[in-house]
């Protein structure tokens, strides 16, 4: 039986380390495969992408030569789920193999933009620091190294300039995929935005709620994995590997 690549992308900020913790807890059937965005971790020489259009192009181009070869899956988390989901569209657009699964985390439905979103890449330092500190990726001790802030506060900028990017612009193409979103019952978003994501396929959506806020990854990280590993399972089980 042939592994399922399960390949992973990272929210605002994050590297492909915050999943690095995971391979030890996923099924024998899958390898995980986490992708590093320019400007992150091992490519943090590297310029930051202009925009989410560019940021998608560059992870195509990684996986594009592994598509063809074995089953994969998507898994992206707030921004890596944006980037999960455009990344979807192109392959689909180029004709090559789709993913059998896309697993969204912490991100809402892309054509739903609400007036009331904040738009964190446009506010001060100050006021930066203060809602990144309340979302809960960032500890509070890390803006306290001026030399720290100095060097992450332009790539968490542009993360998020780049995270609250929409290309669709409320239009609906819907994936011949099935999907799975996982969601935060304290996140900020409207159960329009949650239940919004069952018109983005063809092939069934499935939600999860969990405790905590936009971060609630780390937290349910292994209740998250055993839906993952029963998804890819029963995907075989179904004759769709």
């Amino acid at each position: 039986m042939r592994k399922t690549k399960l390949f992973c992308l990272p929210y605002a900020g994050g590297s492909a380390s915050i999943y690095n913790r995971w391979k030890q807890h996923l099924g024998a059937d899958i390898e995980l495969v986490t992708i590093e965005l320019a400007g992150k971790g091992r490519r943090i020489g590297e310029s930051l992408y202009q925009d989410l259009s560019e940021a998608v192009q560059d992870v195509y181009k990684i996986i594009k030569k592994d598509l063809a070869d074995a089953p994969y899956a998507l898994f992206g988390h707030s921004m890596g789920g944006l980037i999960s989901y455009e990344l979807a569209q192109r392959v689909r657009a180029n004709g090559l193999p789709a993913p059998v699964h896309i697993f969204f985390s912490g991100k809402s439905a892309p054509h739903i933009e609400r007036e009331d979103e904040k738009k964190y890449h446009l506010m001060d330092d100050e006021e930066f620091e203060r809602e990144l500190i309340h979302l809960g990726g960032t500890p509070p001790e890390f803006f306290e190294s001026p030399e720290l802030a100095g060097i992450f506060l332009p790539i968490l900028r542009s993360d998020f300039k780049m995270a609250q990017t929409t290309t669709n612009k409320g239009v609906i193409y819907p994936l011949n995929i099935p999907i799975t979103v996982f969601l935060g019952k304290k996140d900020d978003q409207t159960p329009e935005q949650c239940d919004g994501w069952k018109f983005h396929t063809t092939k069934g959506c499935t939600l999860h709620y969990f405790e905590g806020g936009h971060f609630f990854l780390h937290d349910e990280m292994h209740p998250i994995l055993k839906i993952i590993n029963r998804t890819i399972r029963d995907s075989y089980d179904d004759g769709h590997l």
